[in-house]
């Protein structure tokens, strides 16, 4: 008996179309404008494209979603596939490091960092740190920090003594002022982070596990 090499199955947003990630391309090609022409819907049916772990080009993904599309009925709301390519796993890997900065960052500079970033020392006014994820500054933040740079809604900022003149945290940005007692009551050991309505707000360390907890990656103790 033929191996079935496109698995169909209805969902409440359409349909999934899983599709055999061991054939040789021609013969997935061949079976998928095959199942497609058979018919038997009626409307317009989103559908969901799942490649497995098989690897496609640019252009054989464009030419399965035309097979799709082709009778009229159906159209691809979203590729899934199990493979990154080199760029998007060197992106993800330099996202992911931690790196670590000893000194002051004076008036002027600007530190960087793809990923998260340690400063053991003090943040001066008009110091800038930006960091694609966390920022942690074991010292007095006193300058400019943004964390998340890229769009990372999830990255807090942690400093020992927390009095930033500027906070930003993906796209959102606060300008400090003195009319937020709860930072100015409890400066040190405080972080910054987005809630869950998207507003930049303030916690005292302590509950950082409770907001963020998937900030951990360690495993072991006991």
């Amino acid at each position: 008996m033929k191996k079935q090499l496109v698995h169909i199955k209805g969902t409440k947003e359409g349909l999934v179309l899983r599709l055999d990630d061991q054939c040789a391309y021609a013969e997935l090609v061949e079976e998928l404008e095959r199942k497609v022409s058979e018919g038997g819907i009626d409307g317009k049916v989103d559908v969901q494209l799942h490649l497995g772990n098989r690897y496609l080009s640019n252009e054989q993904q464009t030419e399965l979603i035309e097979i799709v599309h082709r009778p009229g009925n159906m159209h691809v709301s979203k590729v899934l596939s199990d493979v990154i390519s080199i760029q998007e796993s060197t992106n993800q890997r330099l996202v992911n490091q931690c790196e670590t900065y000893v000194g002051i960052v004076r008036s002027g500079q600007i530190l960087k960092a793809s990923g998260d970033i340690i400063v053991l020392g003090d943040v001066n006014p008009n110091g800038k740190i930006e960091a694609g994820g966390n920022i942690f500054v074991l010292g007095n933040l006193r300058g400019i920090v943004h964390a998340g740079i890229n769009g990372n809604n999830d990255a807090i900022i942690v400093a020992s003594h927390f009095k930033p003149t500027h906070v930003l945290i993906a796209d959102k940005t606060e300008i400090m002022s003195n009319e937020k007692p709860f930072i100015i009551e409890h400066a040190e050991q405080l972080f910054a982070y987005i809630n869950r309505d998207g507003i930049i707000s303030y916690e005292r360390l302590q509950e950082v596990r409770n907001i963020r907890p998937l900030l951990s990656a360690f495993k072991g103790g006991s």
